[in-house]
């Protein structure tokens, strides 16, 4: 997912996407100690979307703080 779709969301899909993007991170997770991934990569992809929805989630709260 790229900064500039995540930036159109509201600040509840924010919130529902970091939840939904967490739980497969965990049962991708969960899957690969298991049995292997076809693409391992994929975790990482996923890490790093879920690090992004979180800055753009606090940066949104900083504004509101503002």
């Amino acid at each position: 997912m790229k900064n500039s779709e995540i930036r159109e969301l509201t600040t509840a899909e924010v919130i529902e996407k970091i939840e939904s993007t967490q739980s497969d991170l965990t049962k991708m997770k969960i899957n690969h100690a298991v049995s292997p991934l076809d693409n391992p990569n994929k975790i990482g992809e996923i890490k790093k979307d879920v690090a992004r929805l979180k800055t753009e989630l606090r940066s949104r709260q900083l504004k509101e703080d503002k």
